[in-house]
């Protein structure tokens, strides 16, 4: 029997026992899948890592990223706390470690900047490993409003219709009335099978972000996540689907040039504050960078033994 050491932290806050809880195993040599899939399992939380040597040595790291249920392509969170984590380390697979990482993901090659405090690691930057894509069918009000027990009146479709959109992992996305609608959603298990269903062309399950924009600054953000049938009843923070909004916003916005920093609150309901920080780049009128920021925080140590 081995033991593999992992760390836990709270990403995208600077307060422990708020943000997003992760798990990461800076050594997860000699895993199998099953073993991954398994301990994710077991620790609960939306996603955990596995880090593991790349396969281009021009690169920092492989890095898997697990859902209770699931491996998925690439997600926010994980990625600024994994490299929160591998970020304070001397050298990592015994290679030295520089201020910028690189990490080989199933979604592609994801770029990294440590957010820095003095010498010390508080946080990092990634950036998105795909280009904004913007699903080709929509989803109706009223099967959005069924999924978070609201009425239709609460779904606002004035900006845009509730959409599917991704930078390397797709949610559909809808904007709210106000926040006493956001407040009162409750994810409904019946009716997200009926939406998982109806957009199976999406390759992934249904997962719902839904926002409020401030009246006083359209580019400031509440947000909620729901994604049960993936076993996340609500997660705290997710940096894949603030970043996916904020290309999906910027693109929508009609200026052809510029460069926003969008501010993504959520985790509010469950007393998990969590901030996530966006910058979008956008030129002759298209999104060509997406950054997602956030600091973290320690939590756990320990070994689990396999």
């Amino acid at each position: 029997m081995s033991a593999y050491d992992f760390v836990t932290v709270d990403v995208f806050t600077t307060e422990r026992f708020r943000g997003n809880p992760l798990a990461v195993f800076p050594d997860a040599r000699g895993l199998d899948d099953e073993t991954m899939q398994a301990i994710a399992a077991e620790f609960g939380y939306s996603e955990i890592t596995f880090v593991l040597p790349p396969e281009d040595t021009q690169n920092d790291a492989r890095v898997r990223i697990f859902t209770p249920t699931t491996e998925i392509p690439f997600a926010g969170h994980p990625n600024v706390g994994t490299a929160y984590v591998l970020g304070r380390l001397p050298s990592l697979f015994g290679k030295p470690l520089g201020r910028k990482l690189r990490f080989e993901e199933l979604a592609g090659l994801v770029t990294i900047d440590l957010r820095l405090d003095g010498d010390t690691v508080t946080g990092a930057t990634i950036r998105a490993p795909q280009a904004l894509t913007i699903g080709e069918t929509t989803v109706e009000p009223a099967l959005i409003a069924r999924c978070a027990s609201l009425s239709a009146d609460d779904i606002a479709t004035t900006t845009h219709a509730p959409s599917f959109v991704s930078v390397g992992l797709p949610f559909a996305v809808a904007q709210l009335s106000g926040l006493d609608a956001l407040a009162a959603a409750r994810p409904n298990i019946t009716a997200f099978h009926e939406a998982a269903g109806r957009h199976r062309q999406v390759g992934a399950d249904f997962s719902l972000f839904l926002y409020v924009r401030s009246p006083d600054n359209p580019w400031t953000i509440r947000a909620r996540m729901f994604a049960p049938l993936d076993n996340i009843m609500e997660d705290p923070a997710t940096g894949s689907a603030s970043a996916a909004l904020a290309a999906f916003l910027a693109t929508l916005s009609p200026e052809a040039e510029a460069v926003r920093t969008i501010t993504i609150e959520q985790g509010v309901e469950m007393g998990r504050r969590s901030v996530i920080t966006i910058d979008v780049v956008k030129r002759d009128g298209v999104v060509r960078d997406v950054h997602v920021s956030g600091d973290c925080v320690d939590v756990i140590r320990g070994a689990i033994a396999v």
